[in-house]
């Protein structure tokens, strides 16, 4: 148990990463606000987890900031936020429509602009750390990702930035940039023979990275042990940004 029970804010809680961040960090202790879309899931999380739940639209900023004050007044203290919010559209951009566009920007860059706003207007006081989801694709050149790669650069930019702005009030801002993750959202890329090869393939390591690899190193950045650390992009992708991947015939 933790000496002294931090609190945090995890949007898109009720997610593969999401809740198994949340579940770490209630095994250690620490007071926990599941927030997401409403749904079924979003309950089954916090019910077992014995935590509140707050039903948000990350993308809607004044939201966001009502979720980040009430968890803040319910714990005494807001000491995290993490945005595992995301969407996954693979187009190329000629056939990408405007409502994709705007959805895709929405629920990525949009969504971690109010998680920062909301966390630096809660947490000015005190300080804390705020981890956003950036993705591979923002890194290197992927066929049919553009929409995706440049709102997930665009967060990449935004981290960045506010690192800058709030280190010296204590608030530590850094981004995780996954591979493929096997997800629920990613299901219909994984779940399918010919385009989970190829996904895999392109991974160095040889495979698909797990929800709890992600959320082990989010865990790690939220917490205070750790409170040199910001402004950094941490790839957790089996290489698949910055290695070459070969073939592993023989093996």
């Amino acid at each position: 148990m933790a000496d002294t029970p931090r609190g945090y804010v995890i949007l898109g809680g009720s997610g593969d990463t999401g809740s198994h961040v949340a579940r770490s960090l209630r095994a250690a202790g620490h007071d926990v606000m599941i927030a997401s879309r409403p749904s079924e899931r979003l309950q089954s999380v916090a019910a077992e987890l014995d935590a509140p739940s707050q039903e948000v639209d990350a993308a809607d900023i004044a939201a966001v900031e009502a979720c980040f004050a009430a968890a803040k007044e319910q714990f005494g203290r807001l000491d995290g936020a993490v945005n595992c919010v995301g969407s996954v559209l693979l187009k190329p951009a000629h056939l990408t429509s405007d409502d994709e566009w705007q959805d895709t920007l929405a629920r990525n860059l949009t969504s971690a602009f109010a998680t920062v706003r909301a966390a630096g207007k809660t947490m000015l006081a005190e300080g804390g750390s705020i981890v956003l989801m950036s993705s591979a694709a923002a890194r290197i050149g992927l066929a049919n990702h553009e929409a995706i790669a440049a709102a997930k650069a665009g967060v990449i930019g935004l981290a960045k930035s506010a690192s800058a702005t709030y280190a010296g009030k204590g608030i530590r801002v850094n981004a995780v940039a996954p591979g493929l993750v096997k997800t629920k959202l990613t299901e219909k890329i994984w779940n399918n023979e010919r385009a989970a090869a190829s996904s895999t393939a392109m991974h160095p390591v040889g495979r698909l990275g797990e929800p709890a690899e992600i959320a082990s190193l989010i865990t790690w950045l939220l917490d205070p042990a750790n409170a040199w650390v910001t402004g950094e992009v941490f790839s957790v992708d089996g290489g698949l940004a910055t290695l070459k991947a070969t073939s592993r015939a023989g093996r």
